[in-house]
C-alpha cells in the first residue's frame, strides 16, 4: 500500500531523525537519490547541460547538492538563483567547489538544457509561484528539457492537491521520505508527472495513520470476498438494483451487470426496465416494486436513471441494510435521512461525480474539481456516510473525523471517461456491500477494479464502452487474486 503524509507529519520526522544525524547528512541522503534519479533520466552524465532553479531554503539546497554530484560526474551544471541571498549557503559553496556556475541569464542556459531541476518551491510553499519565478518556470516548460521537480512540483499545495495559482508542470517528480498528498490527487498530480519516492530513513519516524492510501493488488485481494464450499447465493450476497426509467433503461442493464460480474451471488432488480434487463441477464430475478417487497437483500444500490421517481430512494434508504446512492438518487435522496441511518448504525455509501458533489455542498463545480479532498472530507462529514467522489482521481472518505485515512485509486483511466460506467461501478460497489465489506472497503475495491477492468478493456488504447468495463471484471478480479 502507498502511503502519503501531511506536511506537518514529515517535517516532525525529519526533525526527530536529524536529532540523530551529523548536520547535514539528511539533506546529502535526498540529494544523493535525488542525483542519482537525474542521472538516470540522462542516460549519459558526462556533458549534459544540467540547470538548477534554486529557491531559498533546503529544497534549493537539495538541488544545489545534487548539481554538485552531477557536476563531479562530468555534467555541465548551472544555478539560477531565484533569491540570490536566501540560497542554502553551504549547499552553494558546495555547488561551486564542485564546478557549478551560477548564471546571470536562466534563458540561454535554459534553451540548451538536457535535464532541468526545479527546486523553486518546496512543500511549505503556498498559492503558486511567485511572479518573478513565473518567466523562468515557463521558460523551463517550453524547452526541450526534462524537467525533475524536487520532493513536489513548485507552486502546487502539497497537503491538498490544490493548484492556486501558477505552477511547473514536471515530467518527473523525485520526493523524499514519503509520498505527499498532493502527489496523488489532481489537479496536482497531474504536475507531478512520473513520481520517484526516496527512501532517506523516515520510515521509523512516521506514524501509523497516513493522510491518504493508495491500494495496490494485494490490498484489494485481501478485501475480495472468497466463496467457501457451503457458499450459496445468500452467503455470497443478494443486491438489490432500484435503477432505470423508460427513458433510461440501459442505468438499469449497467448497474445489474457491475453486481453480476462483481460477485454478487444474486441480484433483485426493482423498476421499469425489467424487461430489458431480463432480456440480457436472465439469471436476475425481477420485482415491479417497491423495493421493500422485492425479497431479501443484503446491501441496495439505488439512483442511476432513475430520472424524478423519489419513492426507491425513499423506501430503500428507510431499510436497515447498506445503500448505494447514485446519480439521481444523490439528488433525490433527502440528507436527514441519510444522517439518521448513520445514527442508527446503518452504513450509506454515495458515489457522486464533482457536479453532483458540488451541488450537494452548495459549490460550483470548479472549486470540487480544484478541492477534492475538503470536498469529499466535508460530503462525509455533512451527510455521515462514506463517500466516493468519482473523477480523475477517485477518493474514497470514511465519515469518522479523519480516523481513517481517505484512499485514493491508483487505477483510473481517462477511458472511464464514457456514458455509463459509473452506472457499472455502483453495481460493482453494491456487489461488495452485499458481500459483507464495509462502505470503505467496498467503494475502495471497487474502484480499483473498475479502473483495472477499464484497462483490460481497452487494451493497446481502444475506445471502450461501459459494458465493456463490466465484460472485462472478472479478468481484473482474476489479476488481482494473481
Amino acid at each position: 500500500m502507498r502511503t502519503a503524509y501531511s506536511v506537518e507529519t514529515v517535517r516532525h520526522a525529519e526533525a526527530q531523525l536529524m536529532a540523530r544525524l551529523p548536520e547535514g547528512a539528511l539533506m546529502q541522503r535526498a540529494a544523493a537519490g535525488l542525483a542519482a534519479a537525474s542521472a538516470a533520466l540522462l542516460g549519459r552524465v558526462y556533458g549534459a547541460r544540467v540547470v538548477l532553479l534554486v529557491g531559498s531554503g533546503d529544497n534549493g539546497g537539495d538541488a544545489l547538492y545534487a548539481g554538485s554530484r552531477l557536476a563531479r560526474r562530468g555534467a555541465g551544471v548551472e544555478a539560477v538563483l531565484l533569491a540570490p541571498d536566501r540560497a542554502h549557503p553551504a549547499a552553494l559553496a558546495d555547488f561551486l567547489r564542485a564546478g557549478g556556475r551560477v548564471t546571470d541569464d536562466p534563458f540561454e542556459v535554459l534553451a540548451v538544457a538536457d535535464l532541468v531541476l526545479d527546486g523553486i518551491t518546496g512543500i511549505g510553499g503556498h498559492g503558486g509561484l511567485r511572479p518573478d519565478a513565473v518567466p523562468v518556470a515557463r521558460a523551463a516548460r517550453g524547452s526541450n528539457a526534462v524537467v525533475v521537480a524536487v520532493d513536489l512540483p513548485s507552486g502546487v499545495e502539497a497537503d491538498s492537491g490544490e493548484v492556486r495559482g501558477e505552477a511547473l508542470r514536471a515530467d518527473a517528480t523525485v520526493t523524499f521520505g514519503a509520498h505527499k498528498p498532493g502527489l496523488l490527487i489532481d489537479p496536482a498530480r497531474e504536475y507531478a508527472g512520473t513520481v520517484r519516492l526516496v527512501d532517506i530513513g523516515l520510515d521509523d519516524h512516521l506514524p501509523g495513520l497516513p493522510e491518504l492510501e493508495a491500494l495496490q493488488h494485494v490490498d484489494v485481494a485481501r478485501m475480495l470476498p472468497v466463496p467457501a464450499a457451503e457458499s450459496d447465493k445468500y452467503r455470497r450476497g443478494v443486491v438489490g438494483v432500484a435503477a432505470g426509467s423508460a427513458r433510461y433503461p440501459g442505468a438499469a442493464v449497467l448497474a445489474v451487470a457491475g453486481a453480476l460480474r462483481g460477485g454478487a451471488g444474486a441480484v433483485r432488480y426493482v423498476g421499469p426496465a425489467a424487461d430489458a434487463v431480463i432480456a440480457r441477464f436472465p439469471e436476475c430475478l425481477v420485482h415491479a416494486g417497491p423495493p421493500a417487497r422485492a425479497g431479501r437483500v443484503q446491501a441496495w444500490v439505488v439512483g442511476p436513471g432513475l430520472g424524478e421517481d423519489s419513492e426507491p430512494v425513499r423506501d430503500v434508504l428507510a431499510s436497515d441494510v447498506p445503500v448505494l446512492v447514485d446519480a439521481d438518487g444523490l439528488r433525490l435522496m433527502d440528507a436527514v435521512t441519510v444522517r439518521e441511518r448513520a445514527a442508527r448504525g446503518v452504513p450509506t455509501l454515495l458515489t457522486p461525480h464533482a457536479g453532483e458533489a458540488a451541488a450537494l455542498l452548495g459549490v460550483e463545480r470548479a472549486e470540487v474539481e480544484g478541492a477534492r479532498l475538503a470536498a469529499v472530507r466535508e460530503l462525509g462529514a455533512r451527510f455521515g456516510a462514506t463517500v466516493l467522489l468519482k473523477g480523475s482521481t477517485t477518493l474514497v472518505a470514511a465519515p469518522d473525523g479523519g480516523r481513517s485515512p481517505v484512499r485514493v485509486n491508483p487505477m483510473g483511466t481517462p477511458w472511464l471517461a464514457t456514458a455509463g460506467s459509473g452506472d457499472v461501478l455502483s453495481g460493482l460497489a453494491g456487489s461488495l456491500l452485499a458481500a459483507g465489506l464495509d462502505a470503505r472497503d467496498a467503494g475502495s475495491a471497487a474502484a480499483y477494479l473498475h479502473g483495472l477492468a477499464a484497462r483490460h478493456a481497452s487494451a493497446h488504447g481502444a475506445p471502450i464502452t461501459a459494458y465493456e468495463v463490466a465484460s472485462a471484471l472478472p479478468s481484473a478480479w482474476h489479476d488481482v487474486r494473481e
